[in-house]
């Protein structure tokens, strides 16, 4: 998809939300169709568009493994390397399970 598809995509959910979610009428501004949309949004909607695709493709178990880090220098005053190592420099394995974590909270949140 490209970042204009992907901008009114984000742009026709935002609307979309919006008609779901908020309370009473919406200003016209929220609701404004792609073709009316000003160029400075249409702009910041195809960049969030693009940040947040990013992070689902390049994330997946790097974002369960960098988590799990924290937690570790959270409970552990002095955890051992393999319980912090990168994402680069774990196990073929880990790095599975870590993006098969991912893909279950992202199924369990959808």
């Amino acid at each position: 998809m490209s970042r204009t598809e992907g901008a009114r995509l984000f742009r026709e959910a935002w609307i979309a939300g919006v008609r779901r979610h908020f309370p009473g009428e919406p200003k016209p501004g929220y609701v404004t169709p792609w073709e009316e949309t000003p160029e400075w949004e249409r702009t910041a909607a195809g960049a969030v568009y693009e940040q947040v695709r990013q992070f689902l493709e390049l994330s997946e178990g790097r974002f369960v493994a960098t988590c799990w880090i924290a937690q570790m220098y959270r409970h552990f005053e002095d955890p051992k390397p393999g319980y912090v190592a990168d994402w680069a420099d774990l196990p073929g394995w880990q790095q599975e399970t870590d993006s098969d974590i991912f893909e279950a909270i992202e199924k369990d949140v959808s």
